[in-house]
């Protein structure tokens, strides 16, 4: 059978992290950079748990607790941002959300 190791983690973390910097810059949506945003979010917290696994300790894992409250928190504000933006315009477009200051 074929072991797991740190390194298949730890690749499989920054492949996740490219595409959601990718994703970030590439689209227009807010919804959908809020995905990505997410996304980075925990291919970080995956490498911490990787590290934790890898060290053999459990600092790894309560750092991944602490990052998901705080993830939770901006999940719920940043949604409700999006949700009045797109009641108010109809779309959730960046570009639509630059021009119209004030």
């Amino acid at each position: 059978m074929i072991e797991v190791s740190t390194d298949w983690y730890l690749t499989l973390a920054a492949v996740l992290f490219s595409i959601g910097f990718i994703g970030m810059m590439i689209r227009k949506n807010a919804l959908i950079m809020f995905m990505c945003i997410e996304l980075m979010l925990n291919s970080v917290n995956l490498t911490f748990i990787a590290a934790s696994r890898h060290f053999g300790t459990i600092e790894g894992q309560i750092s991944v607790f602490f990052v998901l409250v705080v993830a939770a928190a901006e999940v719920v504000v940043g949604l409700a941002i999006i949700v009045s933006i797109f009641k108010k315009q109809s779309s959730a477009s960046v570009d639509l959300l630059r021009s119209s200051r004030g």
